[in-house]
């Protein structure tokens, strides 16, 4: 959603800071906030004037004409003003037909002035550019100003001069203030522009000898255009509308979209009622909203809200979570119902999102029993069979009544069955599953021939063109110029002349696909491309449809993909101009661009001539910047589909990136060959189950186009639907519609005009947001109504009074498909082809896996570490739990090398053990060869390899070959002085006794730490106690044969590995004889490593070179001088 209600304070606030007039703006920045928590006292020591003047106050929660319902206190002092909030804080109140609590109020300085001083003045937003009203007479009393307000529009990129605004806008003002109301309204405009403004009304603005006072201001900002306006606009909150409650779990909501490249929305309407949704799609959401108030559901339902754009498992889980934590908070007499539904994917995983819903239902299996509720499921798209299965299969482990559907069930069937309208089926009828459809029977590797090259049906001559369905009495065309004028300032014979008077770049085309088109895709989307392929492969077209691939991010390169059997190599550019000069036959531009790049990429796109249509797939671009896309794409001649849509396909011919879903469901809707009904949508998801519901209840869809959710598409209905018109094979047109906007007015004046006569079935979803009492922001941006007649209510009727077909309700649109269909066929309009099996294709091995057809062997196997899911884990345990549990890095250790959660003593020996071999110097080998090495100029890896390979039995490796010696002698009972004297026999060294420098005379106290250590916290120190009076013996022979701390750190270990409760004998001496405890030699003295390599450099030292006198050079006698 992008335009957003602000407070009147956030507005006032961005006027008082931003706005640039010569005009005098007086009161700036003098207003003071009051809600339950105000401390008066310190609130009139912030804002001293309140103590001195006379004041206004009113509630600023987004009330509308707050002046004329007395929530307005006007010209009272401080006491006055405590008094009058006094008594409306915290109480409810109605306005219209919502009951809210009044708990905001905002205190300004009451401004004396005449009514002649009032004036009204108002910018917004339309698709063709803004709009500014403005009237002469403001105040409460202003009436209906778009009846009578004077009209200016400031085309897409025009500016706005005071010449205009005088000319245009003032005709009935004085001349003394002509001046200053023409220098604010500039200044107003520009402010509006700069900060992503899309609507602006201040009502009564004061213009007095003193300045222009604004007294009462309403606003909405394009919340999309954060990103480039987040350091005017700082952290903006976005009140709710009066009527309905903040709630956290919203605000969670929000803030789990906005971290993520999904959609997740949700909006608490009732939360005591017992019919909550789950819908996948921003479209289909709202048709269950519809559909569950038609059938006398409004007072019961709980909530509006959808997940979309495949969000993850994790993201799923945690939106489910919240909607089930609501459910289950209080119980209904009745028990509850959760309707998880959704239209037919294009791109989600449903079994991905599935298994997420899946978690939470099992984490709140016992209260969702305790509070009755009853689950309904019906969903199609990729892999939806198994995520229906896994649904199904939770029902029955934990024993919640699940009821699960798929493609075989209409869209909001379930509905019905939820709310007893209609009987649920024992066993319903499950469609073919996926591997059906796309594994290959046949060993077929060349492109099969064409199965068809033109439409489904035998088009027609214009003699024989269907009539059009007459409108029905009482419809006037001309009426709807009240509604479009108004807001559109084009009519009829206006959008014809448009079409006729194409821009410098020529007219835009009817046809916009053939089996011949070329398209660049703009973006590394490789599963979109594939999927591209496979449809152009199942649709025997002779070569693939993408000719090559934009991304700017890497060099030139090619990408491999399947070409049915085989593979192909696609090109890859780093720039748009070498793309389009190496392939000129190009001519459609798929932009998976993200939102703050789709802009600049499509204004390049649109600098050569050779593309004709662009589809834009990015959600989110803010309006101002669509508006100038489509100002330039008419100009030029075209063809914009999108923002905020999935494309659209063309059976038999092209299709657009992720459109129609995988192959599975491109064979089920028979999308790969045309058949004669073309169709018009918003919602992509809501595109791909008109797919489904025309492949049966007619031969199958022509053409289709989701045009894209945002409040200003790229392309209208209307464009698509005069395309269909001129289009021979097209025999019937279905549009889906949505509230908001008054496009589909356009279609009831073409029908009414005679421009449209093949027969229209239309249905615009959103008919339920006239039953709520507060506005609900649906997931389309555009899907909100700003006046009567942009209801899907209004527009569904004037359609009907047009002579479109409409059905009753979403529910029966398929059957009135059919029976326009029917109607066709049985007067000969269409006639049906015969069906020609689609060739197949072979199934991605990655796919395969996934459906769980094939299995292979793994070429890896791990145990320690998984960083698949949305958290990494550690042997078991998520990274969350670790740094929860305060485990350090010496528990981290345990869990990657054993595999072990271990005791904290243990854990923190671990520590201990790395800390005193971290260094011992820069004389030691290997911290010489890393010195060294460093001052070669040599890179960190290399200086601490260098170091490391050192390390051996001679040096550093002596913590495995101790371990493994005391512990044989242990082990085999040898008394210590037995132990000597045999490995003196063998002439083999004890290993991990000696010391260079430390003596039992200057001990080692890096060794006396850890034996204090290992004393008080070990159970049991068997192994050391061996080793210590091995060490009585040695050094009884000579002082330095200490056990020294590569010894100690090794029995200590054997003995911590057998004592602490982790581990068997068996596991125990596996980890000495594998070599674990070099490890800890290894990793520890990496750091010493590390920290020669920096001092070096740090240091600036130079190339290192043995000096002559510190080498004996013994040469041969004869060789010798």
């Amino acid at each position: 959603m992008s335009a957003k209600a602000i407070s009147e304070q956030t507005g006032k606030e961005f006027l008082y800071k931003y706005i640039c007039t010569a005009a005098a703006v007086q009161n700036r920045f003098r207003y003071a906030n009051v809600t339950t928590e105000t401390d008066w006292e310190r609130l009139t020591q912030e804002h001293p004037w309140l103590l001195t003047e006379k004041l206004v106050v009113k509630p600023d929660q987004l009330i509308k004409r707050r002046g004329k319902l007395g929530l307005v206190g006007i010209n009272l002092d401080l006491p006055g003003v405590q008094d009058w909030v006094k008594s409306r804080l915290m109480k409810e109140t109605m306005v219209a037909k919502a009951k809210g609590v009044l708990k905001n109020f905002l205190i300004e300085p009451f401004v004396e002035h005449a009514q002649s001083d009032e004036f009204y003045v108002c910018v917004y937003a339309a698709r063709e550019g803004d709009y500014i009203l403005f009237h002469h007479e403001g105040g409460v009393e202003v009436g209906d100003v778009d009846a009578k307000a004077e009209r200016l529009l400031v085309p897409v990129d025009d500016k706005l001069s005071e010449e205009q605004v005088t000319e245009k806008l003032l005709a009935h003002v004085s001349e003394e203030k002509k001046g200053v109301l023409a220098s604010f309204i500039v200044g107003l405009f520009n402010l509006y522009e700069d900060l992503y403004f899309t609507y602006l009304e201040i009502n009564p603005l004061v213009v007095t000898g003193d300045g222009v006072y604004v007294l009462d201001m309403a606003a909405k900002i394009d919340a999309t255009a954060d990103y480039i306006c987040k350091a005017k606009w700082g952290d903006v909150e976005f009140p709710p509308p009066f009527g309905r409650e903040a709630y956290p779990e919203e605000a969670y909501i929000a803030d789990l979209d906005a971290k993520s490249g999904a959609s997740l929305k949700l909006t608490l309407l009732n939360p005591r009622g017992r019919i909550w949704t789950m819908v996948a799609g921003g479209g289909a959401s709202v048709v269950y909203s519809d559909t569950i108030c038609d059938l006398g559901g409004v007072d019961e339902l709980a909530n509006y809200g959808e997940y979309s754009g495949a969000p993850s498992e994790q993201q799923t889980y945690d939106y489910a979570k919240t909607i089930l934590s609501l459910i289950t908070r209080e119980k209904h007499p009745q028990g509850k119902v959760l309707i998880i539904g959704g239209s037919i994917a294009n791109f989600t995983n449903v079994a991905a999102t599935f298994k997420g819903i899946v978690r939470a239902i099992k984490d709140y299996q016992g209260p969702l029993k305790e509070h009755e509720v009853t689950i309904f499921v019906r969903r199609g798209g990729p892999n939806y069979q198994e995520g229906l299965r896994v649904m199904g299969e939770v029902g029955k482990t934990t024993g919640i009544p699940i009821h699960v559907f798929g493609t075989e069930t209409h869209m909001t069937a379930i509905v019905g069955m939820a709310m007893g309208h209609r009987p649920i089926p024992n066993q319903p009828p499950m469609d073919a599953h996926t591997a059906n459809f796309l594994l290959n029977a046949g060993c077929n590797a060349v492109t099969p021939a064409n199965t068809r090259t033109a439409s489904f049906s035998e088009p027609k001559s214009a003699g024989e063109a269907t009539p059009p369905k007459k409108p029905k009495a009482g419809f006037q065309a001309d009426s709807l110029l009240s509604i479009l004028l108004p807001l559109k300032n084009l009519g009829m014979a206006n959008y014809k002349e448009a079409q006729a008077c194409p821009g410098p770049g020529g007219a835009k085309a009817t046809t916009l696909f053939s089996r011949h088109t070329k398209s660049i895709v703009w973006g590394m989307q490789t599963r979109a491309v594939q999927g591209m392929l496979d449809f152009d492969y199942v649709c025997s077209r002779d070569e693939p449809s993408v000719a090559a691939m934009v991304y700017p991010f890497t060099g030139d390169h090619k990408q491999k993909f399947y070409w049915g059997h085989k593979e192909i190599l696609v090109p890859v550019y780093k720039s748009m101009d070498d793309a389009m000069k190496k392939h000129s036959d190009v001519d459609v531009l798929i932009s998976f661009a993200s939102l703050r790049s789709a802009f600049d990429s499509t204004m390049e796109t649109m600098q050569h001539p050779q593309i004709r249509t662009i589809a834009i797939i990015a959600e989110g671009i803010p309006e101002a910047q669509t508006r100038k896309i489509i100002k330039t794409a008419d100009e030029k001649g075209v063809t914009i589909i999108g923002p905020a849509t999935v494309g659209g396909i063309k059976p038999g011919c092209f299709k657009i990136g992720n459109t129609g879903g995988m192959l599975d469901n491109i064979l089920a809707s028979k999308l790969y060959r045309p058949g004669s009904v073309a169709y018009v949508s918003r919602s992509g998801g809501m595109s791909n189950e008109l797919n489904n519901i025309i492949s049966r209840t007619t031969d199958g869809v022509y053409e289709g186009v989701a045009i894209g959710g945002d409040r200003y598409p790229g392309s209208t209905f209307m464009d698509h639907v005069l395309r269909y018109q001129d289009t021979p094979g097209v025999q019937m047109i279905v549009v889906l519609g949505e509230i908001g906007g008054t496009e589909e007015y356009r279609i009831c004046q073409g029908i009414g005009e005679g421009r449209i006569t093949k027969p229209v079935v239309c249905w615009c979803i959103g008919t339920c947001a006239t039953m709520f009492t507060s506005e609900v922001q649906f997931g389309h941006a555009g899907a909100c109504a700003n006046q009567a007649s942009e209801t899907a209510v209004a527009k569904n009727q004037a359609l009907r009074d047009a002579g479109a077909y409409v059905p009753k309700s979403f529910d029966e649109l398929g059957d009135v498909i059919k029976t326009v269909y029917d109607g066709l066929v049985a007067n000969g309009t269409i006639v049906p082809a015969q069906e020609v099996p689609p060739p197949t294709v072979p199934m991605d091995y990655s796919w395969a896996r996934e459906l769980g057809l094939i299995r292979k062997p793994a070429s890896f196997m791990t145990s320690i570490c998984d960083e698949r899911g949305q958290e990494l884990i550690y042997a078991g345990m998520p990274i969350t739990e670790v740094f929860k549990e305060e485990m350090g890095l010496g528990g981290v250790l345990g869990l990657l090398w054993f595999q072990r959660r271990l005791p904290r003593y243990a854990c923190q020996f671990i520590e201990m053990c790395l800390m005193v071999t971290a260094d011992h110097g820069p004389a030691v080998s290997g911290a010489h060869n890393t010195i060294v090495c460093a001052r070669a100029g040599k890179d960190l890896i290399s200086c601490l390899t260098s170091g490391l390979l050192t390390i051996g039995d001679r040096f550093g490796g002596a913590l495995d070959a101790a371990a493994k010696q005391f512990s044989k002698a242990f082990d085999s009972g040898m008394l210590p002085m037995e132990f000597v004297n045999k490995m003196k026999k063998d002439g083999k060294l004890i290993m991990g006794i000696g010391h260079r420098v430390k003596s039992i005379n200057n001990p080692d106290m890096r060794v006396q730490i850890l034996k204090d250590f290992v004393k008080q916290n070990f159970p049991a120190s068997q192994m050391l106690d061996y080793a210590l009076n091995v060490e009585k013996i040695t050094t009884s022979k000579k002082p330095n044969l200490i056990l020294n701390v590569d010894g100690f750190i090794g029995v200590a270990f054997v003995d911590l590995l057998r004592t602490c409760g982790g581990f068997t004998r068996d596991e125990a001496d596996e980890f000495v004889e594998i070599g674990s405890l070099n490890g800890i030699f290894v990793l520890g003295r990496s750091m010493g490593f590390i920290g020669h390599y920096l001092d070096q450099k740090r240091l600036k030292q130079g190339l290192y070179r043995h000096p002559w006198d510190d080498i004996s050079y013994v040469l041969p006698e004869h060789m010798s001088m």
